[in-house]
């Protein structure tokens, strides 16, 4: 009845309705240019120990908190003199630079020069986000030299340059997407009118939900990556959802007058609409189980998008279908009759063959599965941007010659209970000292013990004896402040390593209930915390998905089958694409660089791509459903539902393909990711999954396939 209601709404008041979402797209149309200038750094952020470290190293110990980091590199014809006069004059320039706070000279801290490499720290008051300006002036000031080069890096400078990447991304995405998202229209159409209402759709969705998010990214902190995922869910879903719409009502329109096709295509293609929009949006409730910004974030604006493309699907839509039925039907060509009749064979052929088809279809997907065994997650950092850009090469040479990844820096902030650091405090330091340097998996400690080569009592003494205290005031200073002491710990193995997160789970407890406690920073604790919160909460995604989707699946088709295979299908797709993308990005194939699978990337496939394949899966049963709702005979449901839907959900596939697909051929990693796993998916699933093994089974089920305890039909 609903649907119903809405359908009459339509066709009694189409220029209000018109008139009222033109209004939303110039209103919020005027801010969605403003949501590159709001978001922030990538969300990746969990507010445990690290964040606590990091602010006490900054304020505490003058270390500071995620650097700009200026790296040096000299030719061998420069002396050691000329070197370290260029890198005292380019300080020099960057003084008054907005915003800088402190600078740490390598000539000044030993360990930042060596040979013809050196690194300065730049720390500023500035958040990550607001950095573009900043790191635009530093650039402006840096000399240039021809025998000496000096590069930025850092994460506030690679974030910088992602942000700036992803638009781009976004640009190029969209000049590519649309216009072939226009051309399928137009061939499945076969009219230029009946094509442009879901480009129009698409266009009003992204725009007005760009322009919600920018004013909300002025209350929240959102994660650059909703610079992407509105616009590649946006247009996949409202195109997808306004083509079946457009299609159902021409179909009708051939047998009923305007006002009954409207009310059939709104009861039936509009409630599978709603069903899909409904799975979709669990899909997106799940990812809020990570405790991230970024997930949170980018499952906030997905969500936006669905709810705007729904409400312009069920509104918008048939307002426009009102108004232009006429010149939709005058302007149609002929039904696809041949197109009916080769769907209609090929179903016939598989329906024929249910086992062998079921078997052979199982045998390709669990192929596309193998590659999983080699799946390797990582924490993106410069290297997710092209290896042209100055802060990759110079994160870099960094890394090489400094910052070596086989081991792992571990920064501990040791707290006594009083204003100052007491005797026992000094005496239980010491002991945690010694315990972690003859521990197998640490490599070093750094210290004030291990500076000053003094027991714990006679540090205590020289700290409280003003005239000795000044004799050693710069190394106490660097360790010690008030009842806070610092020290270093370097671990064996790399910072995302599993040996290391484990090292720092148990000391972290440890820390807890220690006689000194203490917490733990660095590289590696910030690893170990997203892993953590990331994949001890998957599993309540994964259920929390499955489960709601299961349920809203049973109250749409009245079956325990169906939902079950309809989430197992959607799993298969899921796990080859994911497996598509290991063999390209491990050894990288097709013209992509070698690299791990970004973290955040498989949560997203799983809650994006989870909730949109059920486009397929709903708008395919839905028609199955609708046939043997009429006919009560499962073969003939299957077949006229096969027959009928077939060419529009490979229209609806080849469009969800042209508007993420292009994303590949984007510049950061992770965007290429999400990219070609979403495209990935809707492939598998609208192909081996939707026009072989779903029917086979449905086949091989028959009756089975609508039963349900206690629910007469």
């Amino acid at each position: 009845m609903g649907f119903q209601k809405l359908a009459a709404i339509a066709y009694r008041y189409p220029i209000a309705i018109i008139l009222f979402w033109t209004l939303f797209l110039v209103i919020f149309g005027y801010y969605a240019p403003k949501l590159s200038t709001v978001v922030k750094g990538h969300g990746l952020q969990p507010n445990g120990a690290y964040v606590q470290v990091e602010r006490l190293l900054s304020t505490e110990f003058h270390i500071p908190e995620d650097p700009a980091i200026l790296v040096f590199e000299k030719k061998e014809n420069v002396s050691r003199q000329q070197f370290q006069l260029f890198i005292q004059q380019t300080l020099v320039l960057l003084r008054g630079v907005d915003g800088l706070s402190e600078m740490v000279s390598p000539l000044e801290r030993e360990g930042m020069l060596k040979g013809n490499f050196a690194f300065a720290l730049l720390a500023f008051h500035n958040g990550p986000h607001e950095m573009k300006q900043v790191i635009g002036d530093i650039q402006r000031r840096l000399p240039d030299n021809r025998h000496i080069s000096v590069k930025m890096t850092g994460k506030s400078v690679v974030q910088a340059d992602v942000n700036s990447a992803s638009r781009q991304d976004l640009i190029k995405a969209e000049r590519i997407g649309i216009p072939v998202a226009f051309i399928i229209l137009w061939i499945a159409f076969g009219g230029i009118l009946a094509a442009l209402i879901p480009i129009v759709i698409g266009m009003f969705a992204v725009t007005g939900t760009m322009g919600i998010m920018s004013l909300l990214g002025t209350k929240i902190e959102l994660s650059n990556f909703v610079l992407n995922v509105i616009p590649m869910v946006g247009l996949a879903l409202s195109i997808d959802f306004a083509l079946l719409l457009v299609s159902r009502f021409r179909d009708e329109l051939k047998k009923e007058s305007a006002a009954e096709a409207l009310t059939t295509t709104m009861k039936t293609a509009g409630r599978a609409v709603f069903f899909s929009a409904v799975c979709i949006l669990l899909g997106l409730v799940g990812i809020l189980f990570i405790p991230l910004p970024m997930f949170s974030t980018i499952a906030i604006g997905a969500m936006t998008v669905l709810a705007v493309s729904v409400l312009l699907t069920l509104t918008f839509v048939p307002a426009l279908l009102t108004i232009l039925w006429p010149a939709l039907q005058s302007g149609s060509k002929p039904s696809h009759t041949d197109g009916r009749k080769t769907w209609y064979r090929i179903s016939l052929f598989i329906m024929k063959r249910p086992v062998r088809m079921a078997l052979l279809a199982s045998f390709m997907l669990m192929s596309l599965l193998l590659p999983l065994n080699h799946m390797k997650v990582a924490i993106p950092d410069a290297s997710s941007l092209p290896q042209n850009y100055a802060s990759r090469m110079a994160f870099e040479v960094y890394q090489t010659h400094f910052d070596s990844r086989k081991n792992s820096n571990v920064y501990v902030i040791a707290q006594g209970a009083g204003s100052e650091l007491t005797e026992a405090d000094w005496i239980n330091a010491y002991a945690l000292v010694q315990k972690w340097a003859i521990d197998p998996y640490v490599q070093k400690v750094d210290s004030v013990f291990s500076s000053l080569r003094m027991p714990p009592e006679q540090v205590y003494l020289s700290v409280q004896n003003p005239l000795i205290k000044s004799k050693y005031e710069p190394v106490i200073q660097q360790f010690v402040n008030d009842n806070k002491m610092f020290i270093q710990v370097t671990l064996k193995g790399e910072p995302s390593s599993g040996p290391v997160r484990s090292w720092l789970r148990l000391q972290e407890l440890e820390g807890e209930s220690s006689d000194l406690r203490y917490r733990l920073g660095g590289e590696g604790k910030y690893q170990q915390e997203v892993f953590d919160a990331i994949f001890h909460n998957i599993k309540f995604v994964f259920l929390f998905i499955v489960a709601s989707n299961f349920i809203v699946l049973f109250f749409a088709f009245r079956s325990i089958l169906i939902p079950l295979k309809t989430i197992a299908m959607n799993l298969l797709s899921l796990g080859a694409s994911f497996g598509i993308l290991v063999w390209i990005f491990r050894e990288g194939r097709l013209g992509m660089e070698p690299d791990n699978i970004a973290i955040m990337i498989p949560v997203f496939i799983f809650g994006l791509a989870f909730g949109i394949s059920m486009d397929y899966g709903v708008f395919l049963v839905s028609r199955i459903f609708e046939a043997y709702q009429q006919t009560q005979d499962n073969r003939q449901a299957v077949l006229e539902g096969l027959t009928s839907i077939s060419r529009i959900i490979n229209s609806a596939a080849a469009i969800m393909i042209a508007v993420t697909l292009p994303f590949a051929f984007g510049e950061v990693v992770g965007v290429k990711q999400l990219g070609i796993g979403i495209a990935a998916a809707i492939f598998i699933d609208a192909t081996v999954i939707r026009m072989v093994l779903v029917p086979a089974l449905m086949r091989m089920f028959g009756k089975w396939n609508w039963w349900a305890p206690g629910w007469s039909k």
